[in-house]
């Protein structure tokens, strides 16, 4: 399996995804704008998808991918198939429960997470039922998600790839064409997100019908497979999940401070989930099945050099991006988003947060490449040591910073901490001799930094020269934000050509 064409395929789809995003995000500012509505939506929809992250493609994922992948290299089809017919028994029973208990609890989740909504009865109504319409979706993207995980692991990376593309475009319709007739309008958006899982989920059935793994949900508690997902997952849940719980508290914060504050923070995450997803996640989903096999033919110099190539590639083009996202956080913003309701203070609140996110950018793709190290190995103790000291870091970092620099400070807060967690992991990685890095990282390192300064230089420079953004209407502000993007593209990689880089240098293949 060559995992660049892999990654391409991936990355590509994701970028598709993201793209969609930002379409579906640009119409929600313009119909909505950042106030009571969408703060009560961001909150409600945050929840669930938290959780999701956290059962589904947290923790669960990784506890379950290496094992499914011992099963199919070592126990055969059918083994194989009995194993998943009992894990989706019982994450289908837990989930079902989860899901119960959030519909009913729902006011009580809500004044926990945000409980600055509870002086607004209003703002704090409508978010207790938003959150029940939402909740549901944990249980259907879980399932969606569970059905990834196997088609990743028989290296079908391209249907789970498109799989968030189809919850864009529910929300999409939705906001466009539905939300007149809902009470209120936002409501729209959260049967949208409902909607939206039932899709997600039916899109990947049939691709699991052509692999044979197909199997209806069976309940076994006596099964060693599923108790050794279930060992290795408790750990796991808070292992993977740092910057997701410090996502949801920074929301807790940010409920206390002027209304469209969580609003701004999600405009400006949406713009660092870009190069996160399209880099960060594709990269992570490609490297952990890849990982896990190559770790169960104790193969440890493949291991070493599987690690290798992700953490260049994740310098090679993370670094730009984080500094891109800087540079351009007011063509971006204004682009994409002041419209309608979505009004100029909106979009400059929103820039503050995203040159905030874009300083750990590079640390927050790093831990999704580092993680995997451990987790393939179902090794789950290392990660939880340190993601628990880097969520009492970040949330030192909330105090210290949410006075003088108010919504941008809890941003900058998840970045800094991002950043630890990914020294941490690399340091324990190389103390443990599992990764040792192969010669040549200077040299790279400073081709990088020139081209990352040309890149910097051109951009500025075109920036000098620009009218005001919010000059035109959304075709000509987005074509000239293209222009910007394709010129620090062409800048980089360009750059990079003359020191010598080569796509070929980093074609890598994995058995599988």
């Amino acid at each position: 399996m060559n995992l660049l064409k892999s990654l391409s395929a991936v990355s590509s789809l994701t970028m598709l995804s993201r793209v969609l995003g930002f379409v579906r995000d640009t119409i929600i500012g313009r119909i909505f704008g950042a106030g009571v509505a969408s703060d009560a939506f961001v909150v409600a929809f945050r929840l669930p998808n938290l959780l999701r992250r956290i059962f589904a493609e947290g923790a669960f994922s990784q506890a379950f991918v290496p094992i499914l992948g011992e099963y199919k290299t070592q126990q055969g089809e059918e083994a194989t198939r009995t194993f998943l017919a009992y894990v989706s028994g019982l994450l289908t029973l837990v989930l079902a429960l989860v899901t119960l208990l959030g519909m009913l609890a729902a006011p009580w989740i809500v004044w926990i997470s945000a409980p600055g909504f509870a002086d607004e009865a209003e703002r704090f109504e409508l978010t207790v039922d938003l959150l029940r319409v939402t909740f549901p979706y944990i249980l259907l993207i879980s399932l969606s998600s569970l059905s990834g995980a196997v088609l990743n692991t028989w290296n079908r990376f391209s249907v789970p790839a498109f799989v968030p593309t189809l919850l864009n475009l529910s929300m999409i319709v939705f906001a466009l064409l539905l939300a007149p007739y809902f009470d209120p309008p936002i409501m729209a958006l959260g049967w949208a997100v409902l909607a939206g899982g039932v899709l997600q989920l039916c899109w990947q059935l049939p691709h699991l019908k052509k692999i044979g793994m197909l199997v209806l949900p069976r309940l076994n508690w006596r099964d060693t497979g599923v108790w050794r997902v279930l060992k290795l997952m408790g750990p796991a849940i808070f292992g993977v999940s740092v910057s997701q719980i410090s996502l949801i508290i920074n929301t807790a914060f940010a409920s206390f401070l002027v209304a469209g504050s969580v609003s701004w923070m999600y405009y400006a995450d949406r713009l660092m989930e870009l190069p996160c997803g399209v880099l960060g996640v594709a990269l992570g989903t490609i490297l952990l099945p890849a990982l896990s096999r190559t770790h169960a033919r104790a193969d440890h110099a493949e291991y070493s050099r599987l690690l290798d190539w992700g953490l260049r590639l994740c310098f090679l083009l993370a670094l730009p991006s984080a500094l891109a996202l800087a540079v351009l956080a007011e063509p971006l913003t204004v682009s994409l988003f002041q419209y309608g309701k979505f009004t100029a203070h909106d979009a400059q609140m929103t820039q503050q947060a995203l040159i905030a996110y874009s300083v750990g950018l590079l640390g927050i793709i790093l831990v999704k490449i580092l993680a995997p190290g451990f987790y393939a190995r179902q090794n789950m103790r290392t990660p939880v040591k340190i993601a628990l000291v880097t969520l009492l870091v970040t949330q030192l970092l909330n105090l210290l910073l949410i006075g003088p620099l108010a919504h941008a400070g809890l941003a900058l807060a998840i970045g800094l901490g991002a950043c630890l967690n990914a020294g941490l992991l690399f340091w324990h990685l190389r103390k443990g001799g599992y990764y040792r890095p192969l010669p040549g990282w200077g040299r790279f390192l400073l081709k990088l930094l020139l081209a990352v300064a040309v890149m910097v230089g051109a951009l500025l420079l075109a920036l000098h020269y620009m009218p005001a953004w919010d000059e035109g209407g959304m075709a000509l502000r987005l074509l000239r934000l293209g222009g910007l993007v394709l010129l620090g593209l062409a800048a980089y990689f360009g750059s990079l050509a003359l020191l010598g880089f080569r796509p070929g240098d980093f074609a890598r293949r994995s058995v599988a």
